[in-house]
C-alpha cells in the first residue's frame, strides 16, 4: 500500500508540473542567455548603422534591385532594416512613408520571409542546417515572394498609409531609446522563454505533445515534414523563431527530432513562421491578413518538398 501510494504521488499532476518546473529551469536560463548575447550587441549595432546613415546609403544602392520587381526605391530601406530589427521596426519606417497599400502588403510579406536574420540564422544553424543556405532561402523567398505578389496585386489600389515625418535624432535620445527597448527586450524574453519551456514539458510529461503530433500528421504529411517536427513547427508559427528557440533547440538536443527532420522543418519556418502576432502588427497598417500568411505557407510547403527531392537525388547518385 505504501509502494502504491508513493508511485501516486511521484505521478500525481503536482508533481508533474514541479517536475516541469525543475527540469525547465536551467535550460531556459541557458537558451535566454544565448539569444540575448546576440540581441543585445546586434541590435546595438544596428543603432550605430542607422544614426551614421549607414543603412540608407546601402539602401540607397539596393534601391534598382526592388524596381526590378516594380517596388519604389525607398522599399530597399524598409526591408534593410526588417532584416537587420524586427518587424516593429519595420512597421515604423514604412509608415513614415506614402506607400499604396498594395506596396505596403508586397514589403509586410517580403519583412516576415525575412527579418531578423541574424538572430534567426543562429536558431536555424544551432538546430542543424547551413547558414549560407538559410540566408539565400530567405533572400532568394523574399524576393521570388515580392515578384509574384508585384504581378497578382491589382494595380489600381489607391490606399495611401498615413505619413509619419521621421526626423535625424540626436544621439543621447537615439541611445536612450535604444536602452529602453532593449530592457524591455530582456524581460520579454526571459519571461517568455522560461514559461513556454515550463509548458512545454507539462505538456509533454501529461502526454499532450504525442496528442498533437497524432493530429497534425495529415498536414505534415502534406507539408513533406517528419511527424517528429509537429511540436516544434506549432510553436514557431506561433511564437516565432527567436522566442520559440529553446522548444526546437530541446527537441533536437534531447534526440525527439533528429537533424536531418530538423533541417526539414527549417527550410519551412525559415520563410513561414510567427503567422500570429507578425501579420496581426501589419495589419494594423492595412495590410490583408490572408496575403500575409497564405503565400508564405505555399512558399514553406515547396521548398520542403524540393529539398526531399534534392535528398533523393543526392542518394540515388551517391552524393554525400
Amino acid at each position: 500500500m505504501q509502494v502504491n501510494k508513493s508511485y501516486q504521488s511521484a505521478h500525481s499532476p503536482k508533481s508533474k508540473v514541479k517536475e516541469a518546473i525543475r527540469v525547465a529551469l536551467p535550460k531556459a536560463f541557458a537558451t535566454t542567455k544565448w539569444l540575448l548575447s546576440i540581441m543585445i550587441p546586434v541590435s546595438f549595432g544596428v543603432m550605430i548603422l542607422n544614426y551614421t546613415g549607414v543603412l540608407a546609403l546601402v539602401s540607397s544602392y539596393l534601391s534598382p534591385a526592388f524596381e526590378l520587381i516594380g517596388l519604389p526605391g525607398e522599399s530597399a530601406f524598409v526591408l534593410l532594416t526588417s532584416i537587420f530589427t524586427n518587424i516593429y521596426t519595420a512597421i515604423a519606417v514604412i509608415t513614415s512613408l506614402e506607400l499604396e497599400g498594395r506596396v505596403v502588403t508586397i514589403l509586410a510579406v517580403m519583412c516576415l520571409v525575412a527579418h531578423g536574420f541574424v538572430i534567426e540564422t543562429a536558431v536555424l544553424k544551432k538546430t542543424g542546417s547551413s547558414v549560407v543556405r538559410m540566408i539565400l532561402l530567405r533572400l532568394v523567398g523574399c524576393f521570388a515572394m515580392g515578384a509574384v505578389l508585384n504581378w497578382l496585386l491589382p494595380k489600381e489600389s489607391s490606399q495611401i498609409v498615413s505619413s509619419i515625418v521621421m526626423e535625424k535624432q540626436e544621439f543621447t535620445v537615439m541611445f536612450m531609446a535604444w536602452l529602453q527597448s532593449s530592457l524591455i527586450l530582456t524581460i520579454k524574453v526571459i519571461v517568455l522563454i522560461t514559461l513556454l519551456m515550463i509548458f512545454q514539458k507539462i505538456l509533454e510529461l501529461f502526454g499532450v505533445i504525442k496528442w498533437i503530433s497524432t493530429f497534425l500528421k495529415p498536414l505534415q504529411v502534406v507539408m513533406g515534414l517528419p511527424q517528429s517536427t509537429s511540436f516544434s513547427w506549432i510553436v514557431a508559427n506561433t511564437l516565432g523563431l527567436a522566442y520559440g528557440a529553446a522548444i526546437i533547440m530541446e527537441q533536437v538536443e534531447e534526440g525527439k527530432m533528429s537533424k536531418e527532420d530538423a533541417d526539414l522543418l527549417n527550410h519551412h519556418i525559415a520563410v513561414s513562421h510567427s503567422n500570429l502576432e507578425d501579420p496581426l502588427l501589419f495589419a494594423a497598417i492595412g495590410a490583408p491578413l490572408a496575403w500575409m500568411i497564405i503565400p508564405r505557407f505555399i512558399l514553406g510547403i515547396v521548398v520542403v518538398w524540393i529539398c526531399r527531392l534534392e535528398r533523393l537525388l543526392r542518394a540515388k547518385v551517391g552524393i554525400l
